[in-house]
C-alpha cells in the first residue's frame, strides 16, 4: 500500500510518499479501515519536528496523521461492533502509526459510525478536532446553557467546531479572528466576534464564564483579565498557571485528548440533525502532504486541511 511516512525527525523534506507494509489486525479488538480520507493537524507535523518524541517514543518509520474516514474492510473478532463494510471515522490512538496511509488498523473502540448526511472528506476534519472542542468546553469547563465562552481562533480547526458546539448547547459565543474572516464566524453562530487585528479583545469583554485558549502564549495571558470570578481558561497549547488562577480566583485546565468513540458518536448526531457542519479549508492529495504540512504550519488556515486517499 502507500503510505507517507518519516524515518527520522525534521522539516518536511523527512516526509515520503512510498510504499509501505500492509498493516494487520493483532487483536479481537482491531478492526482494519480502508482509508478514504484523512486529515492535518499541527499534532502531526510537531510530531514529524520530534517535538512530542520525549512523550511518546515512537519507533520509526512512522507513518502520521491521526483523522480518519473510511470503510471497515475487516474485523478481529466475530463479535464486533462492526461488520465489514461499514463507513466509520476515528481519531485512533496516537501512539499507534497513523492514517496517512491507504489502510490502518484502529482499536475498534476508538472508532464510531460516520455522519450519514455528509462524505468521508467532511467525516475526516471532525474527529480530533471535534473531541478537542468537546473535552475543552464541556467535559473540563462544564460549558451550560446561558453561561458565556470567549473561542480563541473562531475561524480555525478546533475554533471553527467550538463555535457551533458551544451554540448548539445554548452558550452565548463569542469569538476571536481576523476581519475578513468575521461573516464566516457569524455564520457559524457566534454572538459576538471580535477582530483581533484591530481590536484587543481584554477591553472589550468581561466577566466570561469560560476562555477556550487555542493560541498560547501572550493570548493566554492577556485571557485572565476577562474571566468572571469562578470562571475557567482551558489550553489546548500550554498548562495555564494554577498559581495565578488561584490567585485571581479562577480555575485553569490543560487538554490533551485521547480517542473517545462516544464523543464522535455526539458529534455524528449534532450533523446529522443539522447543528454541526464541518469546514474544509483545503484539499490535498496524500502525494501532496508537503504542501499541506506547510500550509497548516502558517498557523492561518479557515477550517480543516483535508486529505485525499482512496476512492469512496
Amino acid at each position: 500500500m502507500k503510505a507517507v511516512r518519516i524515518h527520522n525527525y525534521g522539516d518536511a523534506s523527512t516526509l515520503s510518499y512510498e510504499d509501505a507494509p500492509m498493516p494487520s489486525i493483532s487483536s479481537n479488538n482491531d478492526v482494519l479501515i480502508r482509508v478514504i480520507a484523512a486529515s492535518v493537524n499541527p499534532v502531526d507535523w510537531k510530531i514529524r519536528e520530534g517535538l512530542l518524541a520525549q512523550m511518546i517514543p515512537y519507533s520509526l518509520p512512522l507513518t502520521l496523521g491521526w483523522d480518519v474516514s473510511g470503510v471497515i474492510e475487516a474485523v478481529g473478532s466475530t463479535f464486533s461492533k462492526f461488520k465489514v463494510g461499514d463507513a466509520v471515522y476515528s481519531r485512533p490512538d496516537i501512539k499507534r502509526n497513523g492514517t496517512y496511509a491507504e489502510y490502518v488498523v484502529i482499536h475498534e473502540d476508538e472508532v464510531a459510525h460516520k455522519p450519514k448526511t455528509i462524505s468521508h472528506i467532511e467525516a475526516a476534519a471532525l474527529p480530533l478536532a471535534g473531541i478537542t472542542a468537546w473535552e475543552a468546553m464541556f467535559t473540563t469547563a462544564q460549558l451550560k446553557a446561558g453561561q458565556s465562552v470567549l473561542i480563541h481562533a473562531g475561524s480555525g480547526g478546533v475554533g471553527c467546531l467550538a463555535v457551533q458546539l458551544a451554540k448548539s448547547q445554548g452558550a452565548y459565543v463569542i469569538a476571536t479572528t481576523s476581519g475578513k474572516n468575521r461573516a464566516f464566524v457569524e455564520s457559524l453562530g457566534a454572538d459576538q466576534v471580535i477582530d483581533y487585528r484591530s481590536q484587543r479583545f481584554e477591553d472589550v469583554i468581561s466577566d466570561v464564564d469560560v476562555v477556550f485558549d487555542t493560541m498560547g502564549g501572550d493570548v493566554q495571558e492577556s485571557s485572565w483579565s476577562v474571566l468572571k470570578p469562578g470562571g475557567i481558561l482551558v489550553s489546548i497549547i500550554s498548562p495555564p498557571s494554577t498559581e495565578k488562577a488561584a490567585a485571581l480566583s479562577v480555575r485553569s485546565a490543560f487538554v490533551f485528548i485521547e480517542p473517545n468513540a462516544k464523543i464522535l458518536e455526539e458529534l455524528a448526531e449534532l450533523v446529522d440533525v443539522g447543528k454541526l457542519r464541518p469546514i474544509i479549508g483545503a484539499e490535498f492529495a496524500l502525494q501532496d502532504i508537503a504542501k499541506a504540512h506547510a500550509l497548516s504550519e502558517t498557523g492561518h488556515t479557515v477550517g480543516k486541511i483535508v486529505l485525499y486517499v482512496g476512492l469512496p
